[in-house]
């Protein structure tokens, strides 16, 4: 049961994700999915910015955000995000899959928020928070919307998805890469059926993710794979990421990044108590190593050091261009999860947001 009233002040002040400035939302409207949406829940929002920053203090590289959805019907057991819902007092655990917060404005403030007097270019991720390409962009078509405003301004933005709806808008993000820098990025941390319907049971099959990544690059739109999350005891054998490089190098991804699973609190609680009831038999052991929200540094390492192996392999057998990237997966606080365009690309000076209204 989704419950707003009493809480008008958190819909009024919204974390707009990891780090970044406060969002502001008026009070929601509800619809009820039918058809091919049954089971999902739609509250209609109208944000008072799109535009999120990021603070310099933090290590992403890049310091605007875009996220037209908040919730995600890719349902991942993992996902970090899933204590954002409970800001709304929803619960992060149920509600997160299936009530999506959906800023149905949000093309119209994006086009205002980049008017050239309060806007200089600066790039722009989506992706970071949830997922743009979600069964809900479906019916309301908003981050297709974004990107022709992007488009429109030149302004060079990077998308990471697991949807492969992506491919819907092919030649729209073609020809805006013939106009601005664009970069795309899909989340495949398993080829593993079981391991994939068990823990990522709203997402598209990997193997169709893997295709999308073809027909991306093949149509001039620069793609690369997060190998993530990689999920200790279920997806880290070494021929189960062999599948993962193998596949990806195959199909022209430009970079492969792995990245092992991390669980914040709120997520580490869900998480494990997901575990417990499918695979008890590693519930202890999840326990042992996740006593902070990264596993140990050593394990980290040496992921990075197995799929570097693997890349290079599959590298020298294919005449492959694919690269081998661990920038999401250094020793340090950096968030999981974001697609990997280098800062170099993205040179424009930053700026301060204005304050948000009240």
């Amino acid at each position: 049961m989704v419950c707003v009233v009493g809480a008008r002040h958190r819909w009024a002040s919204l974390d707009a994700g990891p780090g970044a400035q406060t969002t502001l939302f008026e009070l929601p409207e509800r619809e009820i999915g039918t058809g091919e949406f049954r089971g999902l829940e739609f509250l209609h929002v109208r944000a008072r910015r799109i535009i999120n920053e990021v603070p310099d203090r933090s290590p992403v590289p890049f310091r605007h955000t875009i996220n037209a959805y908040r919730g995600c019907s890719h349902a991942c057991t993992y996902c970090f995000a899933r204590p954002t819902h409970a800001y709304l007092d929803l619960d992060p655990g149920t509600d997160f899959d299936r009530v999506i917060v959906v800023k149905v404005n949000a093309v119209e403030r994006l086009r205002a928020e980049l008017a050239p007097k309060r806007w200089q270019g600066e790039p722009i991720a989506m992706g970071t928070n949830t997922d743009p390409y979600q069964r809900a962009e479906g019916k309301y078509r908003l981050t297709r919307g974004i990107i022709e405003v992007l488009a429109e301004a030149r302004n060079p933005f990077s998308i990471l998805t697991k949807g492969t709806l992506i491919t819907r808008d092919l030649d729209l993000l073609a020809d805006t890469a013939r106009r601005t820098s664009v970069e795309t990025c899909f989340s495949i941390g398993t080829l593993d059926e079981d391991v994939w319907r068990a823990t990522e049971p709203g997402t598209p099959h990997p193997m169709r993710r893997v295709e999308a990544v073809a027909r991306l690059n093949e149509a001039g739109v620069p793609c690369g794979v997060l190998l993530a999350p990689v999920l200790p005891g279920l997806s880290d054998r070494r021929d189960q990421l062999d599948a993962v490089v193998r596949a990806c190098v195959e199909a022209g991804a430009r970079s492969i990044s792995p990245v092992l699973l991390h669980l914040r609190p709120g997520v580490r609680e869900h998480y494990l108590d997901w575990l417990h009831g499918t695979h008890p038999e590693l519930a202890d052991d999840y326990a042992r190593r996740y006593q902070r929200a990264y596993a140990p540094n050593r394990e980290r390492a040496e992921l990075a050091h197995t799929v570097r192996e693997l890349v290079d392999r599959h590298r020298r057998r294919g005449g492959s261009t694919t690269r081998m990237s661990t920038r999401f997966d250094r020793v340090s606080r950096e968030a999981d999860g974001f697609p990997p365009v280098p800062r170099s690309r993205w040179s424009a000076a930053r700026r301060q947001q204005p304050d948000s209204p009240a």
